[in-house]
């Protein structure tokens, strides 16, 4: 009996791991510099591929994409350490990372860098209207996917701050979070509408008010 089960547990696993399979590489090109250091020494391969691994599966699960077919067709996901300003940016299933940003980083680089792969991750995963989708919108999905997986940093904005819906990032990551706790998986119902294109009518579709509407009671719940 316990054989029974443990051949069956297993062909599960292996069944589960099959379809979800998504194969990762992570490439410093900035090992010579004080950042491309920082994250061999603090960070590594290994971490990376494991992040960005348990990234994806959160996303899928944030978004309630529990079959393939609900999900973008990307087999390999690509992460570069490269030399460059800013932070991070996502672009044809490849994520790249500044050396200078983990080189100056002050904090905890490891917890920083997972919020970022978190962020960066979403982008590869989620659906943008064909491009009609506003980038604010955009970036503050990711930053809710990051904001739920309990990687937020302390310097965000608090709940309420913020002077308009669509700012982006933790702006409207936290302004989603209110509108997710008015319908329980919102966020995933929204990306699943955004799979072919955008429009500001999906929010009076899903919560019974305009976005502008929902902004108006967000701030004041917060004495904004």
């Amino acid at each position: 009996m316990f054989r029974h089960v443990y051949v069956l547990s297993l062909l599960v696993l292996l069944a589960i791991n099959a379809v979800s399979a998504v194969d990762y590489t992570v490439t410093n090109r900035a090992s010579a510099t004080a950042g491309g250091a920082r994250f061999t020494r603090d960070i590594g391969v290994d971490y990376s591929k494991q992040t960005l691994a348990s990234a994806t599966d959160f996303i899928w699960r944030t978004f309630q994409q529990s079959n393939a077919a609900d999900r973008k067709n990307v087999q390999t996901v690509n992460l570069f350490i490269d030399v460059m300003g800013g932070v991070a940016y996502a672009t044809n299933n490849e994520i790249h990372v500044s050396n200078d940003y983990m080189g100056n980083y002050s904090g905890d680089v490891r917890r920083e860098i997972t919020g970022v792969l978190y962020h960066e991750m979403a982008h590869i995963w989620q659906w943008n209207g064909n491009g009609q989708t506003p980038g604010g919108l955009i970036e503050g999905i990711a930053d809710f996917v990051r904001l739920k997986a309990n990687y937020a940093p302390s310097h965000w904005v608090q709940a309420g701050q913020g002077d308009r819906w669509d700012h982006g990032y933790d702006v409207t990551a936290k302004f989603l979070d209110y509108c997710n706790g008015l319908r329980n998986g919102f966020v995933a119902e929204l990306n699943k509408k955004m799979k072919t294109g955008y429009s500001a009518q999906f929010f009076v579709d899903l919560l019974g008010k305009t976005v502008d509407q929902l902004w108006k009671d967000y701030k004041a719940k917060y004495g904004q």
